[in-house]
């Protein structure tokens, strides 16, 4: 979206909420994926002071789920009336970032409209997957195929090896960057920078207000003590890689014409969107070809870009990716990331967007930006061998402009 739009048809996130982020099979290990969702709209409609029947729609990015339309469900599930839909996208990793970013694209295509977009994942509850064999029995499977097998569809953490071998990331960097994940996370909680925008949840356990990931024992000394997991002699390890979790975020984007309406002050005007392809064998590179092709065509450099979000799967494919785009991996995930925080497939993208908006309004900019201006990244490498980025600027409403 470069060219100038009008307010009617500008898009802005005014407001962005996630769940605690927990490891699979952990605190969240009963509540299904539109369970972990719907406490999420509902205190969007709250927050952002959207009426439930002005909802537009509700776009939500799954990639395990069991199918069924779980933007609907969960949409039903939070109280918003039959009249609004719902639409479930799945681009694997990158659809929670891609549910926002096609709700952005709405926006821009005119009407005006509000969606409740975002993300969410169930691990824990995920269903079992199996193709149909030749006598109707069913053969089970591990993970879906993400490309044809000329391609030759690697795993995530064999593909994080390739990138790690590729881009030269040796393993001593990938370790020192997932400590520092871990160190910011935990920092972050403590000072109680996730607060404001954490929606606690009724589980089993009882109310859960919190993050699991963080690890105050980890120390240089122990990840140097993890073997190698996918390539014999290989430097991608389980320390240095993100775990599983169950997660959901989601976030308001209306127009800005609709938002200065409904009273919002502030928020992340949408400035454009990419998303590219790229060799499968080095998948984790997409979001430095979708970021860099986006920041292009923007006239956007490294050095102008405020706050930084990238999704932390492997640190391998983080640092590679930052590399490339000419971004110091200091400015990015000030908070720490997916390394520390855990990876909930669907929701992660959206947790991106979430914590931009966040550290906007808590004026974390560690760059020469100041707050009312600050430009913020969010990117995404993908299953496949995608990326998906987009671009925002933060910015007080009433006196924001249209367009980039």
């Amino acid at each position: 979206m470069p060219e100038q739009l009008p307010p009617d048809r500008q898009p802005v996130v005014i407001a962005a909420l996630r769940t605690p982020i927990r490891k699979a099979n952990g605190a969240f290990r009963e509540i299904r994926a539109h369970e972990l969702l719907a406490p999420v709209l509902r205190r969007l409609l709250m927050d952002s002071g959207l009426p439930a029947s002005a909802v537009t729609d509700v776009v939500i990015g799954n990639a395990v789920g069991g199918g069924g339309n779980v933007a609907r469900l969960a949409a039903l599930e939070a109280g918003l009336p039959v009249s609004v839909p719902g639409v479930t996208v799945d681009r694997q990793c990158g659809s929670g970032l891609d549910a926002i970013v096609l709700a952005a694209r709405l926006v821009a295509s005119g009407g005006n409209g509000a969606y409740l977009a975002g993300g969410v994942e169930s691990i824990s509850t995920a269903p079992l997957r199996a193709n149909r064999a030749a006598d109707g029995s069913p053969e089970f499977f591990r993970r879906a195929q993400f490309v044809p097998v000329a391609y030759g569809d690697p795993d995530m953490g064999v593909a994080a090896e390739n990138v790690a071998s590729v881009a030269r990331v040796s393993r001593d960097c990938q370790d020192r960057f997932a400590l520092r994940s871990h160190q910011r996370a935990l920092a972050a909680a403590a000072a109680g920078r996730f607060l404001g925008e954490t929606v606690p949840l009724e589980a089993a356990s009882g109310t859960v207000a919190s993050d699991d990931g963080p690890r105050a024992s980890l120390s240089a000394a122990l990840l140097s003590r993890f073997p190698p997991v996918f390539a014999e002699g290989g430097t991608v390890t389980a320390g240095n890689s993100c775990f599983d979790a169950d997660a959901a975020s989601a976030v308001v984007v209306t127009s800005l014409r609709r938002a200065r309406e409904l009273g919002a002050t502030d928020g992340l005007l949408v400035l454009g969107t990419d998303t590219a392809g790229v060799d499968p064998q080095v998948l984790g590179m997409g979001a430095a070809a979708a970021a860099g092709r986006l920041l292009a065509e923007h006239n956007v450099a490294a050095a102008d870009i405020g706050l930084v979000e990238f999704n932390e799967a492997f640190a391998s494919q983080t640092l590679a990716c930052l590399d490339a785009l000419g971004i110091d991996p200091e400015r990015a995930n000030l908070d720490g990331g997916a390394l520390a925080l855990g990876h909930a497939y669907g929701a992660s993208g959206a947790v991106l967007v979430t914590r931009l908006l966040a550290q906007a309004r808590g004026h974390r900019t560690p760059g020469p930006a100041t707050p009312a201006g600050t430009l913020a990244l969010a990117m995404i490498s993908i299953a496949g061998g995608m990326g998906t980025a987009a671009l925002f600027r933060y910015g007080q409403l009433a006196q924001a402009q249209a367009g980039g």
